[in-house]
């Protein structure tokens, strides 16, 4: 007998799709069952993850768009509804660093990154809470970052931005609780472009890449993958019992420097 997925028969939303975290979260959703309406700025990558997922058998639908601009999450799902029929699971993946400090970073800078980490996230709940009640329930994972909690050199809005987040989903868990599940992530160091982006306001980024990796416990950066399976268990009923609450993935960095 086939093994059932642990989203089978569920529709996802995943924003931030086209790279890193989240094209790893869209790979898995799909191989677990789910239907899954993609999310990202760049069409030509969007278009391909959908057409490799469709591929392998999957549903999967790629919706172009900023999602800083609350129609964009509106068209997200109301495409996930008239394509797949309801909207099960969303996950908040977005993101960008925004670098500077508060004193030289531009202001249209700061409003850049907390539009996309912070505002893009309200208005994906605002548009998926209602139609996952429709369908009976739902649960909505929001990628934030150890940066909720530990502050990095230059990174003024994105450290704002992610504490921001922690915030929201304890509120927004309370209100929806007990038909939605609202929980977060908060990754370390994984090896994806926005850590070597993020890498750019240390003297010298290779080495602060590599410094990363090796102060975890577990003496590697993480992969995306680690995020997409924690994200997996988040959304799934594996984690039934769980919301209003953020899972550190980080390997270890958080606990303390291993020497």
């Amino acid at each position: 007998m086939p093994r059932q997925g642990k989203l089978q028969g569920q529709a996802a939303i995943v924003t931030g799709a086209t790279s890193g975290m989240g094209r790893a979260v869209a790979v898995l959703f799909a191989s677990e069952g789910a239907a899954v309406v993609l999310s990202g700025r760049h069409a030509d990558r969007g278009a391909q993850l959908s057409g490799e997922l469709t591929a392998t058998g999957a549903r999967a639908a790629f919706v172009p768009g900023d999602v800083s601009l609350p129609e964009t999450n509106e068209r997200l799902v109301n495409e996930c509804r008239h394509r797949f029929g309801r909207v099960d699971v969303a996950v908040a993946n977005a993101g960008v660093l925004g670098l500077g400090s508060v004193t030289d970073l531009p202001v249209e800078t700061w409003k850049e990154t907390l539009a996309v980490n912070l505002d893009a996230v309200f208005y994906l709940m605002r548009s998926a809470i209602p139609a996952m009640r429709e369908g009976g329930g739902g649960a909505i994972v929001v990628n934030a970052s150890i940066a909720a909690f530990k502050a990095f050199p230059n990174h003024a809005a994105y450290c704002a931005s992610k504490g921001a987040l922690l915030a929201l989903v304890r509120q927004v868990a309370v209100d929806v609780a007990p038909t939605v599940r609202v929980n977060a992530l908060c990754p370390g160091p994984v090896d994806t472009p926005l850590l070597w982006d993020s890498a750019v306001a240390f003297p010298d980024p290779a080495a602060a890449v590599a410094e990363a990796g090796r102060k975890t416990l577990l003496k590697r950066l993480g992969q995306p993958e680690d995020v997409a399976r924690a994200a997996l268990f988040l959304a799934s009923s594996d984690s039934g019992w769980i919301t209003g609450t953020a899972l550190t993935i980080d390997g270890g960095i958080m606990t303390g420097a291993s020497g």
